[in-house]
């Protein structure tokens, strides 16, 4: 090791490190809740369920994590949720602002309210939960990190071919809030940068739940693989390593950006 340099294990170890996570119990969720608790953290999961939620943390690696309910929709809960979570573990360090229930809505029959409930859940309230937690770490003077779990939707359009005919859409109201999520990470990164907050932005690409959506819509992964230069589609884990990197010290150098996870649809 070279004079103070930090080995890779320590620049990744995340023992004492408090974590919330949004919605963590889902596909993707849950494998970005294991690799933070394999990594250390004490963990605060969320789900809309409080069973499935206490369930889920008692499932994760380690100890000490705890499930709440909680309903991101509901912003005016949000003051109380910070609230409780600093009384019961103690602070936060790691946002992962990931829950999304938007409604799925089509091109051709979108309405006002299914942007005004997708923007108000997606964006809205990705505001307000993480701006909560970056004046707990302000206040606290150590920093901390913030991760929004955008979409490859939120920065290119989707192939109308892939979803022709099927029961499956890629709605309007989805595409133009993670893009609107995606920009608002900029913003947030630059002004909380003196206090040594770090905001991200995790955008996954194709990561349907399998076997449900090729046993649902029976054709369809095999069209998206066909735009995807790995020729297939993603696996949760292979989430895990850059919510990692973007928690840890590993990317303490690391804000304001967006990162594609997305087998190389976006580099065509």
């Amino acid at each position: 090791m070279h004079g103070s340099e930090r080995s890779v294990h320590s620049l990744l170890d995340l023992t004492g490190k408090i974590a919330v996570l949004t919605g963590a119990a889902g596909w993707l969720g849950s494998a970005m809740s294991r690799a933070l608790a394999e990594a250390g953290a004490r963990l605060v999961v969320t789900s809309r369920d409080a069973t499935q939620a206490e369930a889920f943390a008692a499932s994760l690696p380690g100890a000490g994590h705890l499930g709440l309910a909680f309903s991101q929709g509901d912003t005016d809960s949000i003051p109380a949720f910070v609230a409780e979570v600093v009384q019961r573990m103690g602070a936060i360090d790691i946002l992962v602002n990931n829950a999304y229930g938007g409604p799925p809505a089509d091109i051709d029959n979108a309405t006002a309210d299914d942007f005004d409930q997708a923007y108000h859940v997606g964006v809205t309230a990705y505001f307000l939960l993480a701006r909560d937690i970056a004046l707990h770490l302000r206040e606290r003077g150590v920093g901390g990190s913030i991760i929004n779990i955008g979409s490859m939707y939120g920065v290119v359009a989707s192939y109308p071919e892939a979803y022709a005919g099927l029961g499956v859409n890629s709605p309007p109201n989805y595409h133009g809030l993670k893009g609107g999520l995606v920009h608002l990470t900029r913003h947030l990164a630059v002004y909380w940068a003196r206090d040594n907050i770090r905001v991200n932005c995790i955008s996954p690409g194709p990561f349907p739940k399998m076997p449900f959506i090729d046993e649902a819509h029976p054709g369809f992964i095999q069209r998206l693989e066909e735009k995807v230069p790995l020729g297939r589609m993603g696996k949760p884990e292979e989430l895990k390593g850059l919510v990692l990197l973007l928690a840890s010290e590993a990317g303490s150098y690391i804000t304001g950006q967006n990162i594609l996870v997305d087998g190389g649809w976006t580099a065509w």
